[in-house]
């Protein structure tokens, strides 16, 4: 397998943009209709992951530890689509001619063996890690809404129960899908450790054109039915002894509440940590989940909870500024591990400024879901 070869060929398909995906799929729905059912009635987000996906496929082939651990998410994520070993022929047949359209002349039976390679390869590794974890855990866990409070026009705290135990770890997030968004899955984070009891909160805003969000806020009610996909993600886990700065804009708080929840338990053991929590919103009438926190702070000594608003003169007890600046204010960085969770702009703002204040990379965690992920965001 030519690696040279098989990135030069996929620059130029990539170059064709949203022409590539709208190909694949009319291909592979063509030649085999029964994997339509697999897929929501709204292709627009999936064609945008299907190209990113592959990009990072082919850029990462000639790094295998990097890649496998990629492919082995996407194979066990891929189950709660209901996406089976025989699917696979398909979609590489579909894979394969989508590229052999696209380049034309260029798609000689070298490239085209290289590419039947790789992708054997990739159905390989994913299918035997969707084997492994049919083992132990199911494609998705059946869950009933409990409680549905809305927050505030946008934002709604929702807490779920799963038919069995599912477990996570804080900082870890789950797919969810709504019967009424059949085939429609978002990564959402929950908003509490790990509860005897086995109960999820989790907290989601409303995105504009987000059609499970928009759901999941307005429309879904207490008693009815969610499912929900096996955790992903590590980089929102607690490591390490040092002190934390976390920095949350709005339902980005979710994960840190999870996280406060578990070293609350740390710290009753003796494990001593200072956490300073600053939540950035708008208007102070945005922060959706101030008296929780406040009562979590009140029993917790070890921690600081910071309320900023962007868009408002200050008030007692809430400070004025983006959540960032305002910790960088207060913090005394170089002592502490820095934890970012929010919108994709707001993350990418945070890091900039971390940067230019100069906190180095290694101290700063952060969450990446963008289309290249096995979540694929989260609107």
């Amino acid at each position: 397998m030519d690696v040279t070869r098989l990135k030069d060929s996929w620059k130029k398909v990539a170059a064709y943009g949203d022409e590539v995906p709208l190909f694949f799929y009319s291909s592979l729905f063509i030649t085999h209709p029964e994997t339509r059912s697999l897929f929501p009635v709204s292709m627009a987000g999936q064609r945008d992951r299907l190209v990113g996906a592959l990009g990072r496929i082919v850029s990462d082939v000639d790094r295998v530890d990097e890649l496998v651990p990629f492919l082995q998410g996407l194979g066990r994520d891929h189950r709660k689509f209901a996406v089976v070993a025989e699917h696979y022929p398909a979609v590489g047949q579909a894979l394969l001619h989508t590229l052999a359209h696209f380049l034309g002349p260029e798609w000689k039976p070298e490239l085209a063996e290289d590419w039947s390679e790789a992708y054997g390869l990739v159905a390989k590794v994913m299918t035997e890690a969707a084997d492994e974890a049919a083992r132990t855990t199911p494609p998705w866990w059946e869950a009933r809404v409990i409680s549905h409070e809305r927050r505030s026009a946008d934002v709604a705290v929702i807490t779920v129960q799963p038919e069995y135990e599912l477990e996570y770890r804080p900082g870890q997030s789950v797919a969810v899908e709504t019967r009424l968004r059949p085939n429609v899955w978002r990564f959402y984070t929950p908003a509490n450790a790990p509860r005897r009891n086995g109960t999820i909160e989790f907290h989601v805003r409303l995105v504009g054109g987000g059609p499970v969000s928009t759901t999941l806020v307005q429309s879904v009610q207490p008693g009815d039915s969610l499912r929900l996909g096996a955790p992903v993600g590590d980089r929102l886990l607690l490591t390490g002894k040092r002190d934390l700065l976390l920095v949350a804009g709005g339902t980005g708080l979710a994960p840190f509440k999870a996280m406060i929840e578990q070293l609350r338990a740390e710290q009753a053991a003796g494990d001593v940590r200072r956490v300073s929590l600053f939540v950035g919103a708008p208007y102070a009438r945005d922060h959706y989940d101030y008296p929780a926190l406040h009562e979590l702070a009140g029993a917790c000594p070890w921690l600081r909870v910071v309320p900023c608003v962007s868009r408002e003169a200050p008030r007692p007890g809430v400070e004025s500024g983006d959540a960032v600046d305002v910790a960088l204010r207060y913090s005394t960085w170089p002592d502490e591990d820095v934890y970012v969770c929010g919108s994709p702009e707001m993350v990418t703002g945070t890091l900039r400024r971390l940067a230019q204040a100069g906190v180095t990379e290694d101290r700063v965690r952060y969450e990446d879901f963008d289309t290249t992920s096995t979540s694929g965001g989260n609107p």
